[in-house]
């Protein structure tokens, strides 16, 4: 039986990358996973079929976080889907792992107001307010994990819009650990470093190879080394830990 049997979870942004190795790694934990999608349905469908060919169980929601109204209709959403799996609207997990990167080599000189205002729509207003109307599913004992970024605590600037807005994240992880505490429910950072998401960059033996360069470890991350420490984080082994910057970049802040 896994640590997560009986347990329900909500992956925003997992049709693939990192957000599908955690959804898949909860569900072989044992939990009833919510795959979140923005636009791309087949690619949610895959990761439900992944899941559930290995034994898991799992269904797909739609909500573009970052427009309004996306919030409120995405847990609309997860309750029936929740109720018509496990007869319940329990929530006992909540991953905020969407996000906007802003990036396109969009340096400081030439971030744009629209840049700014969709990387904080999507990385922090979104899991806020995804928080705070969650809370009414999620029981006593919970898990809040919010995915963040090693760039928060690194020098990049062509990810400065970004960076600012997964600082903001973890703002919300840091002040909402103590109104969650009466209730027993953990909330927590995980920051990622270079990991490898299926991005056509991880194809580039030389890109790679600087990347590597990155970690201690001298190796691009895999989506298996982020979604094992999440899985860590949303056990009952990690209730103890809350408010806490888990550094998940293998080892990529150290110098």
């Amino acid at each position: 039986m896994g640590r997560l049997q009986n347990r329900t979870a909500l992956v925003t942004g997992a049709s693939r990358g990192i957000g599908r190795g955690i959804a898949q790694r909860l569900a072989a934990d044992g939990a009833v996973v919510a795959v979140n999608y923005a636009t791309n349905e087949a690619a949610a469908k895959e990761t439900v079929a992944i899941i559930e060919e290995a034994g898991g169980r799992a269904f797909a929601v739609p909500s573009q976080l970052g427009r309004p109204g996306a919030v409120t209709e995405l847990l609309t959403r997860v309750e029936a889907g929740l109720v018509e799996l496990t007869g319940e609207k329990r929530l006992d997990i909540l991953v905020n792992n969407a996000a906007a990167t802003g990036f396109a080599g969009a340096g400081p000189d030439a971030v744009t107001e629209e840049i700014i205002d969709n990387c904080y729509n999507v990385n922090a207003k979104a899991p806020f307010f995804l928080i705070q109307q969650a809370l009414r599913l999620i029981p006593d004992g919970g898990r809040i994990i919010n995915v963040s970024s090693g760039v928060t605590h690194s020098t990049f600037p062509r990810q400065i819009a970004y960076a600012m807005s997964k600082a903001a994240l973890e703002q919300i992880t840091l002040h909402m650990a103590p109104v969650l505490a009466p209730r027993r429910i953990t909330i927590n950072t995980v920051a990622p470093g270079v990991t490898n998401n299926g991005d056509p960059v991880f194809s580039d033996p030389e890109a790679v190879k600087h990347m590597s360069a990155l970690s201690v470890f001298n190796r691009v991350g895999e989506v298996d080394d982020v979604a094992d420490i999440v899985a860590f984080v949303a056990s009952d082994d990690a209730r103890w830990m809350t408010g806490a910057f888990v550094d998940a970049t293998g080892g990529t802040l150290l110098s």
